[in-house]
């Protein structure tokens, strides 16, 4: 394993050790009683969490960290960037809480580089964020890693902006 890559995982599993140390304020009055659960039912967008603080499958569709699906990527670049570390914990959360998701991720690549390149530039991407999900304990036979190179374009043009666009990891989920 090079360096590069002890160093990107060394980091992840700092942010995710620094990301559960956080506390959370709690608020009087604002729950109340669902099967047995108590539910946060205040402003805070989609931040419905039980009592044992496990997200619920409503969190995908509601919860602003678990909303953001998409990861981008520089160009030619393979390595999580700081900030969507995150997000990959959240998820990687998600799937701690819910035994039965089963998760996808999809690597992506521009359109600049051969098809086997970006085939493979798109797996390198899709097994980065997989290994970001196992350092922050989430269970990696759940996950499945594909990648679909420069074939399945967000965006058209021949521009920095749209190649962009397309330097990405979709996260999916097939059982909440």
């Amino acid at each position: 394993m090079n360096k590069t890559m002890k160093f990107a995982m060394l980091l992840t599993a700092c942010v995710a050790l620094a990301a559960c140390n956080k506390k959370v304020k709690e608020t009087d009055g604002d729950t109340t009683a669902n099967n047995g659960n108590t539910q946060n039912q205040g402003g805070d967008q989609g931040s419905a969490i039980t009592e044992q603080g496990a997200f619920t499958p409503a969190d995908l569709d509601s919860n602003s960290c678990l909303m953001q699906r998409v990861i981008y990527f520089d160009y030619d670049q393979d390595l999580l960037k700081p900030e969507y570390q995150a997000i990959v914990a959240c998820h990687a959360k998600y799937l701690r809480d819910r035994p039965a998701a089963q998760m996808r991720l999809e690597g992506h690549a521009d359109e600049r580089g051969t098809r086997e390149y970006n085939m493979a530039l798109g797996e390198r991407r899709a097994n980065g964020v997989n290994s970001a999900f196992a350092a922050n304990s989430a269970d990696s036979g759940r996950i499945d890693v594909v990648s679909s190179g420069e074939e399945r374009p967000v965006c058209l043009d021949s521009a920095e902006s749209c190649w962009s666009q397309n330097r990405r990891v979709v996260i999916s989920y097939s059982v909440k």
